[in-house]
């Protein structure tokens, strides 16, 4: 059997609008007991988030099939780590999950005297970033913390084109600490455990992404078919220069319709 797994931001919508034919697509995997899942390193929003968003552009997907690079850093942390203070960069949705975990998180009027203190440093998209929490994020990473990375993305697109993402906000402590972090998100192994989990015993996967560096890259790391849209990040220029090659490239997740009803009959 057949299973799907879609990045969000760039292929089901940008911003508040979806992309022609998400809905449809969704609905199609529904009708014909197709499993899929959502996985997205995007970590502001956690599933239930996403799924109230997805239901107000009317594409209804229950939360249990939404991964995000937050949900999958909590997990990690859990089952790797041994309990400790915490320090977020991020926005509500990566706050959140680390928050399920139960270890106690250090907010920033706390890190103002207690940096020291700080064993791990999470970090995300954080659309309320300022300098003091670069500050003491840096001055915790410095200090010993364990430096992670919900995901490496440094863009991400919106109505009005492409905004930074965490990797840009990851990329300022890097400069900063002269340390490299612990990337959870696409491509990586944890994402892709954590995903497959959801999807259970498929034989084959498809992954259909808007960017080369994460989507594609993780794609063909884990050996599924890569299939990139247009409609987000990446460009057919890019794919040009880039030594990452998608299977299949089409120019929105609506022409993916086509070949999913080509695989069910033929499955038949």
């Amino acid at each position: 059997m057949i299973g799907i797994i879609f990045d969000m931001d760039g292929v089901m919508y940008r911003g508040k609008k979806p992309i022609d034919g998400a809905r449809e697509v969704i609905n199609f995997l529904k009708e014909n007991g197709i499993p899929f899942a959502f996985l997205t390193n995007n970590s502001t929003k956690n599933a239930r988030m996403y799924r109230e968003k997805l239901l107000e552009m009317e594409i209804d997907v229950e939360k249990e099939r939404i991964i995000t690079s937050g949900y999958a850093t909590a997990r990690y942390l859990e089952t790797h780590f041994e309990e400790g203070p915490i320090f977020v960069i991020g926005g509500k949705g990566l706050q959140e999950e680390i928050k399920k975990i139960g270890w106690p998180m250090i907010s920033l009027e706390e890190a103002r005297e207690g940096w020291r203190e700080i064993k791990y440093v999470v970090v995300g998209l954080d659309p309320a970033l300022t300098y003091e929490k670069l500050k003491y994020g840096t001055l915790a990473i410095r200090n010993g913390a364990h430096f992670i990375g919900t995901n490496p993305d440094t863009t991400y697109p919106t109505e009005e084109g492409l905004y930074p993402g965490a990797g840009s906000v990851i990329a300022a402590l890097k400069a900063s600490t002269e340390r490299e972090p612990l990337i959870i998100g696409k491509p990586n192994e944890p994402a892709y455990n954590v995903v497959m989990e959801k999807l259970g015993d498929v034989d084959e996967v498809w992954m259909a992404g808007d960017r080369l560096d994460t989507d594609i890259a993780f794609a063909k790391r884990f050996g599924m078919k890569a299939v990139m849209v247009l409609t987000g990040v990446s460009t057919l220029k890019d794919v040009e220069k880039s030594e990452v090659k998608p299977d299949l490239i089409i120019p929105s997740v609506e022409e993916l319709l086509e070949y999913l009803k080509v695989k069910v009959e033929a499955s038949k």
